[in-house]
C-alpha cells in the first residue's frame, strides 16, 4: 500500500511530469520562470492549490457529481473548485506574504487557467483515484511542476549572463531549454508502468 502511493508521488514528479512529458502548465512555465524568487512563490502557490483542488474536486465528484448522476458536469465544477482554490490562496497571500503576492501579480490568479491544475482533477476522475491518491497525485503533480519551474528559472537567470547569439535570446533560447529539459525527463519514461 506504501509503495503505490510512494510509485504516484514518483511517477508523477519524474517520468509523468506534467509540464515535460504532457505540456500542460507551459504558459505559467515560460512567464514567470525568469526569477528564482518568483517561480519559488509560484511553485508553492501553485502546489497549494493543486493539492487543495484535487481534494475538492474529489469530493465533489464523490459526493455530489456521481449520486446526482451528473457527471457530465465534472469539468464546469472543478473549474469553479480551481477558481475558489486560487481566491483562497490569493487572500492568503497577501495577508501573509503580501510581498510574494505583489511580485507574482498577475500569475497568481493566472492558476486558475492553468490546464495543469484543471488536468490532474480529470486525471483523478479517469484513474479511479481514492481520496488519499488523489491528493498525493495533486502534490505530486505541483511538486513536479515546482521542481521543472524552479530549474527552468536558474537556467534562465544564467542564460541572461551567458553570450547567447542575438537570434536566440529570449524566448527561442527558454523553448530550447525546455526542449532539452524534456529530453532530460524522458529518461524516467516506463517507471511506475
Amino acid at each position: 500500500m506504501l509503495q503505490d502511493y510512494l510509485l504516484i508521488i514518483i511517477a508523477t514528479v519524474f517520468a509523468n511530469n506534467f509540464v515535460l512529458t504532457r505540456f500542460l502548465g507551459l504558459c505559467p512555465l515560460l512567464g514567470v520562470s525568469s526569477h528564482m524568487d518568483s517561480a519559488r512563490g509560484m511553485a508553492l502557490a501553485t502546489m497549494l492549490v493543486l493539492t487543495l483542488a484535487s481534494v475538492s474536486s474529489y469530493l465533489l465528484y464523490q459526493y455530489v457529481l456521481l449520486p446526482l448522476q451528473i457527471e457530465y458536469l465534472a469539468t464546469l465544477g472543478f473549474i469553479f473548485i480551481i477558481a475558489a482554490m486560487v481566491q483562497l490562496v490569493e487572500l492568503a497571500m497577501r495577508r501573509f506574504q503580501p510581498l510574494m503576492q505583489r511580485m507574482l501579480g498577475i500569475f497568481l490568479p493566472l492558476i486558475t487557467s492553468n490546464c495543469a491544475v484543471l488536468g490532474v482533477a480529470l486525471l483523478n476522475v479517469r484513474e479511479q483515484h481514492n481520496l488519499l491518491q488523489s491528493a498525493l497525485f495533486g502534490f505530486a503533480a505541483a511538486a513536479g511542476f515546482g521542481l521543472v519551474l524552479m530549474a527552468f528559472a536558474a537556467m534562465r537567470e544564467r542564460l541572461e549572463l551567458s553570450d547567447v547569439p542575438e537570434a536566440f535570446r529570449g524566448a527561442p533560447i527558454a523553448l530550447v531549454s525546455a526542449s532539452l529539459m524534456a529530453m532530460g525527463f524522458m529518461g524516467f519514461a516506463g517507471m511506475g508502468q
